[in-house]
């Protein structure tokens, strides 16, 4: 019980979140679907610009543009080397363009798109596989590392521990799996296809959660915004699907 008033505020803001992401995952409605997540990129993108220190106002246009262009766009995630290309010829041609500014478009915006095309490629039924994997490997992590963790898994998120990670790893996995072989019809694979994706998307997460940590230490700041009482910004509760759904995407691509 006193786990649960302790952290109160965090409880209620991760249901309203479940209902909402629950909500677009029913409707499964691309229109839907691509304006939830807009809203998400723009918040994770304003914070991301914080932690970076960038202030530009043109960076803003830049990032709405691109999203209003992967709605009709059918591969959003060649869009990102578009800006790279544009960037960098922003740069040869004038020579005093601040390279600085591609930083967010590397990160949050590419791990977006790729979200945006796992959802456009492979359906909700891919999105919820991302969510149950992710969010295992968190809840896993914590609850083994709490219980069993002893050896520190990287400086740059001292909490963290090796048997965490493992733990979170391993349970993600294995429930993944699990559920694509007794529910096979739901899941867009066969169950051994779905524990090598689950694998390597669950191990991808836990370093999504690492770079971002990495971020908020060189920023200075605890979380990267204040949006979600309990749980900080929008990248505190994205970084995990930011690298999870990249090699998410690229994984199903290799075995499908």
């Amino acid at each position: 019980m006193k786990f649960i008033t302790d952290y109160w505020q965090r409880w209620v803001t991760a249901i309203v979140l479940l209902v909402v992401v629950g909500l677009v995952g029913w409707i499964d409605n691309f229109i839907l679907t691509w304006l939830f997540l807009g809203v998400v990129y723009l918040f994770a993108f304003h914070e991301a610009m914080q932690l970076f220190g960038l202030t530009s106002t043109q960076s803003y246009f830049w990032a709405a543009l691109l999203w209003v262009v992967a709605y009709f766009y059918p591969n959003p995630d060649d869009l990102f080397f578009l800006i790279a290309i544009i960037f960098a010829s922003l740069l040869a041609f004038t020579q005093n363009f601040e390279y600085k500014l591609l930083r967010p478009f590397l990160y949050p915006v590419s791990g977006m798109l790729f979200i945006l095309v796992l959802y456009k490629d492979f359906g909700m039924m891919a999105m919820i596989w991302l969510l149950i994997v992710v969010a295992l490997t968190d809840v896993g992590a914590f609850f083994t590392g709490k219980a069993i963790g002893k050896h520190p898994f990287s400086p740059t998120s001292p909490n963290k521990t090796w048997e965490g990670v493992a733990g979170g790893v391993i349970l993600s996995t294995l429930v993944a799996s699990s559920m694509a072989s007794i529910y096979e019809e739901m899941f867009i694979a066969h169950w051994w296809i779905v524990f090598v994706v689950s694998l390597v998307t669950s191990i991808a997460s836990v370093f999504g959660d690492l770079f971002e940590s990495f971020l908020k230490r060189r920023a200075g700041v605890k979380d990267s915004g204040t949006l979600l009482p309990g749980h900080g910004g929008v990248l505190d509760r994205i970084d995990g699907y930011l690298f999870g759904g990249i090699v998410m995407v690229i994984a199903l691509r290799a075995v499908l």
